[in-house]
């Protein structure tokens, strides 16, 4: 069965936060406990969610806030990680949270695995418009949940049945990897040698 991987943000994701809500009524998934959250540094997060993939290879990753720029980063430096599909909740430009600027900037290049953007259209933390752009920039399909805020539990998620099914999705779309995939998709073979030598 395919694991879920939720990746808090800023603070944790205490409940009733609709991340909270999922790892207690998922038996697949797990809450990840990120270092520090109070206080993260980039390198920290970044080992300790690539440690958890590692143990659950071809996981899900399910991340809000600060926990998808971490995904994404994660996505964009460690290429030959097994991850099957990934889930970017309203990702939040660390630049504009004093406690997140050490995390940097959102990668520029497009994720060889399946991914989808969730974003909502009066997000404070990022405007919709740069969700566009990142979405495109990633290759993600984007899922646009209206005026959500920051979809998080100030804004009424609790409860959020449809990350689920987003996930549900992805699983889905991934059953079957094309001929490439399958043939190609080894970090020991020309495509992990390709994206090596392009960093």
């Amino acid at each position: 069965m395919t694991k879920t991987l939720i990746v808090p943000g800023l603070d944790g994701s205490p409940a009733p936060h609709w991340q909270n809500w999922w790892a207690r009524t998922d038996p697949n998934a797990m809450l990840i406990d990120m270092p520090a959250p109070h206080r993260p540094v980039r390198e920290a997060w970044e080992a300790a969610l690539a440690v958890t993939v590692i143990k659950h290879p071809n996981s899900i990753l399910v991340g809000h806030s600060l926990g998808s720029v971490i995904i994404a980063q994660l996505l964009a430096n460690w290429p030959d990680l097994k991850v099957r599909g990934a889930i970017l909740v309203a990702p939040a430009e660390a630049s504009k949270c004093d406690r997140a600027k050490g995390f940097g900037t959102f990668p520029k290049a497009s994720f060889d695995i399946p991914t989808v953007l969730v974003a909502s259209r009066n997000d404070p933390w990022m405007p919709y418009a740069r969700a566009e752009d990142l979405a495109e920039t990633w290759g993600a399909e984007l899922v646009d949940l209206g005026h959500a805020g920051h979809i998080n539990v100030a804004s009424g998620y609790g409860p959020w049945a449809g990350g689920k099914l987003i996930r549900d999705n992805l699983i889905e779309q991934t059953a079957r990897p094309s001929t490439i995939r399958r043939l190609f998709a080894s970090a020991t073979g020309w495509a992990g040698e390709l994206r090596t030598q392009s960093r």
